[in-house]
């Protein structure tokens, strides 16, 4: 038995005793077991290592090209023009695997594996990745395009939906046709060489300003409401781009007190000026309505409609204005196209006009009645969008669970960017020929449009997107191109321009003009001719009849 005297003893003898341990030399057994204790941890937690790499499906993510340290493959990701050359697609395959600063991201190159993944497999592609500039700063999280998938996401599209059908849009065929015939005239107005350019983004804007407010047809690029809403749309488009911020990267920095980030400040600010200029062009619209106005106006349709949609104000706003930033660029960037290739490709301008003369006649402009009757203007259509997309890339989606693809590991949370210029070029679905333009690739052997491969859910193409994000607006967007299209080519010859010697000027129909998430062609001349005696007669008369309807 232990007494209060012995605890006393061996609590002043256990320091002496600690300290003379420390000083001890240990005996070579001790050694021994110690050496062989620390291998077999290490060994043990080597073993562990091992067996969890082994095992991890991050082996199994798709090919990738060489990483750099901290960011990654971040500066291929930036690159566009590589993202859509034969190069990337030829190295790393139909799926390549990015790691973008820590963030999982895939981009996919080949018709297959979209349609099988953003289609086929929609319910797991439908998110968005967080672009936190674009989406919760400069638009208070309102922008649709790149809203996650949710309840407020389902609302704002079912709404645009409703709007936007292929029968509902047929009410803005006589705003588009207006549109196409002043289109008409501003070209032939014009110096017989010019750069299109201007005409066709005066027309994009006035009609879709149409379609959406009622608004008047905006014959000046000095319009000041027009200026604001395109200073808006360079905004929106630089700030979707991961390089431009590095809050876009690195989203911990959205938690920086507005006081220390003058770039949160000014984002905040552009986003205030941005809903009062939206909203002050919806509540024009329902002054309007209120005063007895009846025109068709996808505004109109909106505010009529508050129960069904259950949009509040600001989701209303920005519903509006986002569809005027997806709708006026990309239309004017695919005219551009089509007028380039009208010039570089003549033998296909000449036999659009041989249709049109065939089955319109030289009495009359067409309109949309004609379209069931004219296939290779169809074709024509259909190849521009497939050979030269407005966006080469579409929009990112997002992956909400695990994923596997042939083998290949799809984590959770990957941002998945469809290669758009890739899949429209793909050999396997448009044959070995998919890098030429050739509208007759869409035609049968009777001249009809063909019923398009599957992959592209029967367009010819993929530039609207994929799944349950493709581009509310298409059926919109294919009548605008279709009229324009049909009535430039009835009236007037494209042709190349000439320099001071009268040899023609070379065209560039390969390179990519770089503005955000749309791809232009390099600035180019043309010129435009009447194609036959009596038709400045029969465009004035036209002019003459839109005159009365305002």
């Amino acid at each position: 038995m232990t007494t209060e005297g012995d605890l006393s003893a061996l609590g002043a003898a256990t320091p002496k005793l600690i300290f003379s341990q420390l000083l001890r030399v240990p005996t070579a057994r001790e050694i021994w077991e110690t050496r062989n204790l620390t291998t077999a941890t290490i060994l043990g937690l080597l073993i562990i290592f091992v067996v969890r790499y082994i095992r991890s499906p991050w082996r199994k993510v798709p090919p990738s090209p060489r990483r750099l340290p901290i960011i990654g493959n971040a500066l291929q990701l930036m690159d566009k023009s590589w993202l859509v050359s034969k190069d990337c697609k030829e190295r790393f395959g139909e799926i390549m695997y990015l790691d973008a600063a820590g963030q999982p991201t895939v981009v996919i190159n080949s018709l297959k594996v979209a349609f099988e993944l953003l289609e086929r497999r929609a319910s797991n592609y439908s998110d968005r990745p967080r672009l936190v500039m674009a989406q919760e700063i400069l638009s208070n999280g309102l922008l649709l395009s790149l809203m996650s998938y949710g309840d407020r996401w389902r609302r704002m599209r079912r709404a645009a939906h409703e709007a936007l059908t292929k029968r509902a849009v047929q009410s803005y065929h006589p705003i588009q046709t207006k549109e196409a015939t002043i289109l008409v005239s501003s070209l032939l107005m014009l110096s017989t060489r010019l750069n299109p350019d201007k005409q066709f983004q005066r027309l994009a804007a006035s009609t879709v300003m149409s379609i959406l407010y009622d608004y008047p047809t905006i014959m000046s690029e000095h319009d000041h409401t027009l200026e604001k809403i395109e200073e808006y749309i360079l905004r929106l488009s630089h700030a979707a781009m991961p390089k431009s911020y590095f809050v876009n990267i690195f989203h911990w920095m959205i938690h920086i007190p507005a006081r220390f980030a003058k770039w949160k400040r000014e984002a905040r600010r552009q986003f205030n000026e941005d809903y009062t200029m939206f909203k002050g062009l919806l509540d024009r619209v329902r002054v309007d309505l209120a005063n007895g106005g009846n025109r068709p106006s996808f505004s109109a349709s909106l505010i009529q409609n508050p129960e069904r949609n259950r949009l509040s104000e600001p989701e209303m706003t920005f519903l509006v204005g986002l569809l005027y930033s997806a709708g006026a660029e990309t239309t004017a960037t695919s005219l551009a196209w089509w007028a380039l290739s009208m010039i570089a490709f003549p033998e296909v301008q000449r036999k659009a006009q041989a249709e049109l003369d065939a089955v319109v006649g030289r009495g009359r402009l067409p309109t949309f009645a004609d379209a069931p009757h004219l296939p290779y203007l169809g074709a024509v259509i259909r190849e521009i969008l497939r050979w030269r997309p407005a966006l080469p890339l579409g929009v990112p989606h997002a992956a909400t669970e695990d994923d596997w693809y042939q083998d290949m590991f799809i984590p959770k949370g990957t941002i998945c960017i469809p290669n758009t210029w890739n899949c429209n070029h793909d050999r396997a679905v448009f044959g070995e020929d998919a890098d030429e333009f050739r509208p007759e690739r869409h035609l049968d052997d009777h001249g009809e449009l063909l019923s398009s491969p599957i992959e592209t859910n029967q367009a010819g193409h993929v530039t609207f997107g994929f799944g349950r994000r493709i581009c509310v607006g298409k059926d919109l967007a294919l009548d605008s191109l279709f009229i324009n299209i049909a009535r430039v080519l009835w009236a007037v010859k494209l042709e190349r321009a000439r320099d001071t010697n009268g040899r023609q000027v070379p065209l560039d129909t390969d390179t990519l003009v770089d503005a955000g998430l749309i791809a232009r062609p390099v600035p180019y001349d043309c010129v435009v001719r009447p194609r036959f005696t009596g038709m400045e007669s029969i465009l004035a008369e036209e002019r003459e009849r839109f005159e009365i309807w305002k």
